[in-house]
């Protein structure tokens, strides 16, 4: 019987490689690039609204100061005791957020200012009064730093 032809023409070069295709290219680059912003290059929108607080002495007085004085009831990051909208077994309201998903922006500076200093005014609030602890220049850079992060569609919305 007849041997199979090597080839038609007897040229026995190997076959050309073939080349990947432009859409595998493409889809390797996206990968690669979302891989990347991923690791390196996400954000928050919390990001982009903070200044940076070392860059400012009032609000880097007011980070410490919240830290010291705030954070264990309405949290290290402004987000406030979990459940805040549910009052304790004993009917005391819990620490609000101090962040875009708290209230504290609905009020403006000289009520917020009133409630650092006095503390709260209903029976109900276990908001304790800071003018014995810190001077207006410190309550004062409490409040800078809080509003400092905000977002600033929520720093527009805040009552003048």
């Amino acid at each position: 019987m007849a041997k199979t032809a090597r080839k038609q023409h007897g040229n026995d070069a190997p076959a050309p490689a073939k080349r990947p295709s432009l859409g595998i290219i493409v889809g390797a680059l996206i990968v690669i690039g979302g891989v990347a912003w991923l690791l390196f290059g996400r954000g928050t929108g919390a990001d982009i609204a903070t200044p940076a607080v070392s860059d400012d002495p009032t609000l880097a007085l007011g980070q410490r100061l919240y830290a010291a004085n705030c954070a264990a009831c309405h949290g290290a990051n402004l987000e406030g005791e979990a459940n805040w909208r549910q009052p304790n077994a004993d009917g005391t309201l819990k620490a609000p957020p101090h962040d875009a998903n708290g209230h504290t922006w609905h009020h403006d500076d000289t009520y917020l200012l009133n409630v650092i200093r006095f503390g709260g005014t209903s029976p109900s609030s276990r908001m304790p009064a800071y003018n014995e602890r810190l001077n207006d220049e410190e309550i004062e850079a409490v409040l800078a730093y809080i509003k400092s992060r905000w977002p600033p569609d929520i720093a527009a919305a805040q009552p003048k």
